[in-house]
């Protein structure tokens, strides 16, 4: 495809007027100096036509590489044959050649006015190249236009001295040919596709980088597939081909050495946009998965009216203590007044330093960014840096590099740095990767960027390699990316490994890809790690992970299979089959036929041989006892303390730590049971798949719910979403959020939630059971009490099939007691609740009694209902569970009042209004206000702020922080986590309206 020439018009302009110069009978030499690609022949082409139009005899010769051994190779060319001409051999004296070809050519110039075209003179045989320097300088006073294209492009190996170097500047005109501007590039594409869109232009300009050569091959490859078919990205999609052709035709004239360092740039950039699309495409991947979870996280931000309502009074309340009115509280970034004009003239100029300034960062950063991609470059291809930095200054010029927003330079398009690419082989790429990945390595660059390369080369066999990869992953892991710790993983296992590295490697990589909801690839590997030889250790770690795997698909028979067969292997090493037993013990849970075979054998072993146990399995016992109703909870305290004292083998400690935290959690020592979270949480691995990792995390939801935390609990939905197993079911995170939407207010959403998840298929867990559950409460708040009581019923006959009789794990005979008493059967419900305070008082915690005892009044009535009430409430007010509290306090207000003593009942309903509002629980608070007016009351105004709005518990960390203790002091004097100090704090900071722990004093004291 061929077109007017753009942008030449000073270089023709140039030509003609020496053309006519030359008519004239004035000579001189026009030098047309351009990089590859910018059109000199074409300048060089359209000049001899001119020259021919004006008369001029026009002599033409294009100098080749190939003419270079052979002395005036391309002066013959131009003058044709040349009578008593003899071949002058390297080394010869040339001088009578040289004037004999001189003679030749006045000869001619007598004849008629002479254009002499030159093409690429800078490839023409030495003897040429002094013979037209000669002729320039003797010229000058001949009819003689002599015009030579040279190539001027700056190349990673210096090309030698032009051809004008030694002339003086009056002999010779030169004109230096510029890359075409994007302007003139868009005027060519739309010239050949008059119907191209903007971006279809933009594309092709980016893609022909200034060059006409480029821009016209590639417009030729697009004569077949014009817009709006998209402009390719990769060579492979171009047909005829003149692109690419063209791309290497101009590495080729640019040199080895350029070749290297463009392709191995193209290389890199090509694996940094390879790990951008991966990274995308998983991005993608957890979007999806987890779209349900945003949806809700909005619904969320948008809070329901009523607690929308509460929110902003409080907000107006605490704007009011700080004197400022919200309504009139300026917008972030705005100011009250008008400046002075003076003010407003320091503030222009200094605003105008600053953006001088942060141009002037911004340009250093960009070149920061410049050279240290030129010192990687260099080192990866063996070239000199500051060679490559100028390459880079170059070719940004031209338009075959753009800055990205980091300022480092980039091909201008995909399709261009593909074409570079082009040139080289798989191997040669795997070759550049490797040793860019060196290079980075040796000037201490991150171990994520160095793995990345890696990514992209053959295994090496080098022991470096090796161990960055497994840095790398090991890092990606414990900062929640196991997709790259995966792809690092794989690429490691292509490296020459022995077997027990290599088991080793397939466990984590199993673990991870497992993890990653990658479910299919994660089994086979982790069975195929249990296949080879290893350490019994390794062994053990490999079999609990594929156990937890397996659990996860729902398969709980054939994991305990597993770990027992391994079992049997491990006589010799009691400790190690001793963390088996207890991993079997645990994965059980999941199915109530293997859990009662698992603990049968368990309770069996212990009486018999109770050192066969250890001290993790004997904490299953007392757990498996707590949830039978066999054990007070103090006593399961006392036992798993002693036990917590006990030396343990690092793969069983974690069986222990989380056995403990669950029922300390029961315990109501909910301190503690977070200390033993987080400890069992930090010695977790990041790369290794156990089941007590879930465990723990299910622990903490335990615990967050119980001090009714619901913004924690519903702020850490998407988590929900990522435990979910193979099989789809709902986990315990997922009971937990439902309750805590109800509780919130957020019945819609709820509701939502519960319709995910079709039961009558999941497999049994006791965590099916535990969002039967918390589905019957939804449906009880709905008004769909026979629902709420299927539910709860079921849930129950699930959980005594399992032998949990204790309330500890799921109330479900208080909560279908209360369904029975709304569907009008008071025996049964009387029944239902005498159990639960019967099994409640063998755990005696205040929860679960206080629980017990406050539908039990209400089943009872009378003055035995009454008194039950009361010490409901009194058991309830010692434990940190405040919506068991806030719920007996409505219920017992409510009796009271119904019995006649309004005046108590109503004091009772306000206190449970306000802690409800406090917790957040829209659903007591309604009730509460429900109750009130019924009880012929209303609410006082609740305190938002000041120290009149903290909770004891507040108000005790409060006084000891303004003492000047330290956080970790105040939690070792009260026995807490550091964390629930620091939770206290930042709630007190909210009430109180201050900033500081220096205002702490001040503020209490009023």
């Amino acid at each position: 495809m061929t077109g007017p020439l753009r942008e030449r018009e000073d270089a023709h302009a140039l030509l003609t007027a020496e053309a006519e110069r030359a008519r004239a009978g004035g000579g001189r030499l026009v030098l047309l100096r351009g990089a590859t690609g910018t059109g000199r022949s074409a300048v060089l082409e359209a000049a001899a036509a001119h020259a021919t139009h004006l008369g001029l005899r026009v002599l033409r010769a294009r100098c080749s590489p190939d003419d270079i051994a052979l002395p005036f190779s391309s002066v013959l060319h131009l003058l044709g044959s040349v009578p008593e001409f003899a071949d002058v051999g390297p080394g010869d004296d040339d001088r009578g050649s040289a004037a004999r070809l001189w003679r030749l050519l006045r000869s001619y110039a007598d004849e008629t006015p002479l254009m002499v075209a030159v093409d690429d003179v800078h490839l023409a045989d030495e003897a040429s190249r002094r013979w037209f320097v000669e002729a320039a300088r003797r010229i000058d006073r001949l009819p003689v236009l002599l015009v030579a294209t040279e190539r001027s492009q700056y190349d990673i190996d210096p090309r030698p001295a032009g051809l004008t170097h030694a002339l003086s500047p009056s002999v010779v005109r030169t004109h230096t040919l510029a890359p075409l501007t994007d302007n003139a590039s868009a005027d060519l594409v739309r010239a050949a596709f008059p119907a191209a869109s903007d971006r279809w232009t933009a594309d092709c300009v980016r893609a022909g980088a200034g060059s006409p050569l480029l821009l016209r091959a590639l417009l030729d490859d697009l004569d077949g597939a014009p817009p709006p078919t998209a402009v390719p990205r990769t060579c492979a999609a171009l047909y005829p081909g003149s692109y690419p052709a063209a791309v290497s035709w101009w590495l080729d004239s640019a040199g080895p050495a350029t070749a290297e360092v463009a392709r191995t740039l193209a290389a890199l950039e090509q694996a940094e946009r390879t790990e951008r699309t991966k990274r995308k495409e998983e991005a993608e991947r957890k979007e999806q998965a987890g779209r349900k979870e945003q949806a809700g996280r909005k619904e969320q931000a948008g809070r329901t009216e009523q607690a929308g309502r509460t929110e902003q009074a409080g907000r107006a309340e605490g704007a009011v203590g700080r004197n400022v009115d919200p309504a009139s509280a300026p917008a972030p970034g705005s100011t009250h007044e008008a400046l002075p004009a003076t003010e407003t003239a320091t503030a222009t100029g200094t605003a105008t330093e600053t953006a001088a300034t942060t141009e002037a960062a911004s340009e250093a950063a960009s070149e920061a960014a410049t050279d240290t991609l030129a010192v990687l470059v260099a080192d990866a291809s063996g070239a000199d840096p500051a060679r490559v930095s100028g390459w880079f200054t170059a070719m940004t010029r031209l338009g075959v590099l753009r800055p990205d927003r980091a300022g480092r330079p980039r091909y201008a398009h995909p399709l261009l740095r593909d074409a570079v690419l082009g040139g080289w082989s798989t191997a040669r790429r795997q070759d550049a990767h490797r040793a860019v990945a060196q290079a980075m390595l040796r000037r201490g660059d991150h171990l994520d960027a160095v793995a990345r390369q890696l990514l992209g080369s053959a295994p090496t066999g080098l022991p470096w390699a090796l161990r960055v990869l497994r840095d790398a992953a090991t890092v990606a892991a414990r900062h929640d990316r196991p997709g790259d710790a995966v792809r690092y993983l794989r690429r490691a296992l292509q490296e020459p490994l022995p077997d027990d590295l290599r088991q080793r490697l397939l466990t984590e990589l199993g673990s991870l890809e497992y993890a990653s909801a990658d479910t299919p690839a994660g089994i086979p590997r982790l069975a195929e790690a249990l296949d080879l030889p290893a350490e019994p250790r390794d062994q053990v770690r490999t079999a609990i992970a594929l156990g937890t795997a397996l659990v996860g698909r729902g398969e709980v028979r054939t994991a305990v299979e597993v770990l027992r067969r391994l079992e049997g292997r491990l006589a010799g090493h009691p400790d190690l089959a001793r963390a088996l037993q207890t991993a079997s013990a645990l994965l059980s849970d999941q199915d109530q036929t293997v859990r009662r075979e698992a603990y049968r054998w368990l309770t069996d072993t212990a009486e018999r041989s109770p050192e066969l146990v250890g001290a993790s399995g004997q904490a299953l016992l007392v757990r498996y006892a707590a949830t039978a109703g066999d054990l007070p909870a103090q006593e399961a305290m006392r036992r798993l303390r002693t036990l917590l004292t006990e030396p343990a083998d690092p793969l069983a400690e974690p069986f222990l730590l989380g056995t403990a935290a669950a029922v300390a959690q029961w315990a109501d020592e909910l301190d503690e049971a977070e200390r033993l979270v987080e400890r069992g949480l930090a010695g977790q691995h990041p790369s290794l798949l156990h089941p007590m990792e879930q465990a723990l995390l299910d622990t903490r939801w335990d615990i967050a719910a119980a001090r009714g935390a619901y913004g924690a609990l519903l702020a850490a939905l998407p988590e929900a979403s990522r435990a979910r197993r193979a099989g789809g079911g709902p986990v315990n995170a997922d009971a937990h959020t439902l309750l805590a939407l109800v509780e919130t207010g957020r019945t819609p959403q709820a509701r939502r939630l519960a319709d995910t998840f079709d039961l009558r298929d999941t497999a049994d867990s006791w965590e099916l059971n535990r969002f039967l559950y918390a589905r019957g409460v939804l449906r009880f708040t709905e008004g769909d009490v026979a629902g709420a009581l299927h539910d709860f019923l079921e849930c129950g006959r699930r959980q005594s099939a399992r032998a949990v009789l204790s309330p500890v794990v799921t109330p479900w005979r208080t909560a279908a007691a209360e369904c029975r008493l709304e569907l009008g059967n008071p025996e049964e419900a009387l029944a239902l609740a005498a159990e639960e305070l019967r099994l409640a008082r063998v755990w005696n915690t205040p929860r679960t009694t206080g629980r017990a005892l406050r539908v039990l009044g209400r089943a009872t009535r009378g003055r035995r209902g009454l008194e039950l009430g009361a010490e409901a409430v009194a058991v309830l007010r010692d434990s940190p569970a405040e919506a068991e509290l806030v719920a007996s306090l409505l219920a017992h207000g409510w009796q009271l009042t119904a019995a006649g003593e309004r005046g108590r009942g109503r004091d009772l309903l306000r206190e449970g209004a306000e802690r409800a509002e406090r917790l957040g629980s829209v659903r007591l608070l309604t009730h509460a206000e429900q109750a009130l007016r019924t009880a012929g009351g209303r609410r006082t105004t609740p305190a938002h702020t000041g120290s009149g709005a903290l909770t004891g518990s507040e108000r005790r960390i409060a006084e000891l922080a303004a003492e000047g203790r330290t956080n970790t002091e105040i939690a070792e004097l009260l026995h807490v986590a550091r964390r629930t100090v620091e939770t206290h704090l930042t709630s007190t900071y909210r009430k109180l309206g201050i900033r500081r722990r220096g205002e702490l004093r001040g503020v209490l004291d009023d």
